[in-house]
């Protein structure tokens, strides 16, 4: 089975071809400009490729409900020319007869860690990227989470430490999680970047103290079986050991399984096992998916 991957993301895109297994024989990237000529250089990719699907895991907000008559577009989004361009139909014409697997690009690569990576195996797991911005994904029971748009994990209100000033980042919520926690906020509040900082500076601890309180309210409201903890920022696998340690203590027992109070967490609470290929290997199995259900 061949099938084709976009990874499509708000300053490059990643293209590639591989199989249903995960395997990927063949990438490209490039930036992303305009919608025209960003998705002319990806159409011109699969040409000559003879793939029987595609899978599109993109940055968003996107409109992923196939009822929907704006489906497969690219919605509210900042990034210029790109509002309201339907990236599916562009696919879709170019590649008569190929399905189109469309979904947010953390919804893609949860997918591709269930299909292939840390939850392999596994009917129910979240993924959350955590960079430039806050993103997250989940499959609960075997399918994708959508409802009235698609989840924005990134945006909940945390409770901010007694001791911490610090007004958040987020230009709509401020103190939410990526307002406290992503890349941004950390640069802003320490002054230096993320890879600037040496591993054992006090903003580390403050950042496991952040995405721990997120990581509790997913665990009480979808019960994943695995989460997953992906981008720029967890490159710094110093956060995992108080990751940990954090969500033990604000779960106080509460949910009583094995995987979170015991020394199983760290199996629980992991790094992509796809690592930075979570975002193609999604994209393959959107395009498996698009295939199954053509």
């Amino acid at each position: 089975m061949k099938l084709g991957t976009i990874e499509g993301g708000g300053t490059k895109f990643v293209v590639g071809v591989g199989d249903e297994n995960g395997n990927i024989f063949e990438r490209e990237s490039f930036p992303t400009t305009t919608p025209e000529e960003t998705m002319k250089k990806t159409i011109e990719f699969f040409k000559d490729k003879g793939v029987e699907a595609i899978g599109f895991g993109s940055f968003g907000p996107i409109d992923p409900d196939k009822t929907s008559p704006t489906y497969g577009s690219v919605t509210t989004t900042p990034k210029p020319g790109w509002s309201n361009h339907n990236v599916v139909k562009d696919l879709e014409e170019a590649f008569p007869g190929v399905p189109v697997g469309f979904d947010t690009d953390v919804n893609s690569a949860c997918l591709g860690e269930v299909e292939f990576g840390a939850a392999k195996g596994l009917n129910s797991a979240l993924y959350l990227t955590i960079g430039t911005g806050v993103g997250g994904g989940a499959v609960v029971e075997g399918n994708l989470v959508h409802g009235l748009l698609h989840p924005e994990m990134g945006h909940m209100k945390l409770i901010t430490r007694p001791e911490d000033t610090y007004k958040g980042k987020c230009p709509y919520h401020g103190t939410c999680f990526e307002g406290l926690a992503a890349g941004p906020a950390i640069e802003e509040r320490w002054g230096k970047s993320a890879k600037e900082l040496p591993v054992d500076h006090p903003a580390w601890d403050l950042e496991a103290y952040y995405i721990a309180q997120a990581l509790c309210i997913y665990i009480l409201t979808i019960s994943p079986k695995k989460i997953i903890l992906g981008g720029g920022v967890m490159h710094q696998k110093q956060l995992f050991p108080m990751i940990h340690k954090y969500v033990q203590e604000m779960l106080n027992g509460y949910v009583a399984k094995e995987e979170i109070t015991t020394d199983k967490i760290k199996d629980y609470i992991v790094y992509p096992g796809l690592a930075d290929n979570a975002g193609l290997c999604g994209g393959l199995a959107l395009a498996k998916q698009a295939l199954k259900n053509k």
